[in-house]
């Protein structure tokens, strides 16, 4: 795909949880951005300083630290010697995450060690290659995800994995939050920029439909999981049976997850209680309402 200021790249790997693969977005006309230089490949990097054409790429951007988006930032910014931008994560953030060493795939995939040349905030503003962009901070998929809005000559808001187009986040208790990332998409929401360009998938005409769309998905499934609970159910994995029945095998671990970080958002709202790690809980109880 390439439009004006903006190109991309898709990284050559696809599965259950990347979709067609990892895209990498090159912006700029003279010097540029590169916004995810995804996983550590040799002919993805090819590709991306190929399609620079000879331009300077200035800023390497990172929505967040998940692998397939962040392990080919250090071959690329050997080749280039581009500043690094992201959120980081700090101490905080990965007592939260506590040990968690694998994703619901089964890889290893936070790199804990990235940390960005040039830190950024929600809202902040910066010049990257020759654009103009702005951070959005958006936890829910991941405590340190951002989103970039560029209001230049398209204006456009590069998604990552907050919203994609081909499926909706996994949410990943610790590293996920369910409250955090329905109050991200409803902040999306108050935004100008409708047309996304995600992490994966095809570009979204209309981002604010999909976020819609997004959240209604994640109330029905709330309500799922809360009927569940209500009609006996009190263990995570029988709770996914019933609210994802016939998953395959593989997508199972992550339906779990995703479970769980309903179930505490339920406790958030006081609608359950349980005892001890939630992981590991034999039972969930729901709280009477008073």
């Amino acid at each position: 795909m390439t439009t004006g200021t903006i190109r991309r790249l898709t990284a050559r790997n696809a599965g259950p949880f990347t979709g067609d693969g990892t895209n990498t977005y090159l912006v700029g006309r003279h010097a540029l951005a590169v916004i995810d230089p995804g996983p550590e490949d040799s002919t993805h990097l090819a590709a991306i300083l190929d399609a620079a054409a000879g331009r300077r790429i200035t800023h390497i951007l990172l929505t967040h630290a998940h692998r397939d988006h962040a392990d080919g930032i250090a071959a690329l910014k050997a080749e280039t010697g581009a500043v690094t931008v992201g959120y980081g994560r700090s101490a905080l953030m990965k007592a939260r995450a506590g040990q968690i060493e694998s994703s619901p795939s089964g890889g290893d995939f936070i790199d804990w060690a990235f940390t960005p040349d040039m830190q950024v905030a929600h809202a902040d503003i910066f010049e990257a290659g020759d654009v103009t962009l702005e951070t959005v901070h958006t936890p829910g998929h991941a405590p340190d995800h951002l989103c970039f809005a560029h209001t230049g000559e398209e204006t456009v808001l590069f998604s990552g994995d907050h919203v994609m187009g081909w499926s909706t986040s996994v949410i990943a208790p610790p590293e996920g939050s369910m409250g955090e990332y329905l109050r991200s998409l409803e902040g999306l929401l108050t935004r100008g920029e409708r047309r996304y360009l995600p992490g994966h998938g095809e570009a979204i005409p209309d981002g604010h439909r999909t976020a819609r769309a997004y959240l209604l998905h994640r109330q029905m499934r709330e309500q799922a999981v809360l009927s569940a609970v209500r009609d006996g159910l009190a263990t995570i994995p029988a709770i996914t049976g019933r609210v994802y029945e016939g998953i395959a095998d593989q997508l199972l671990n992550a339906a779990q997850l995703s479970v769980q970080a309903h179930v505490e958002l339920l406790a958030e709202k006081q609608l359950v209680s349980f005892d001890g790690p939630l992981k590991h809980a034999e039972r969930i109880i729901l709280r009477p309402l008073v």
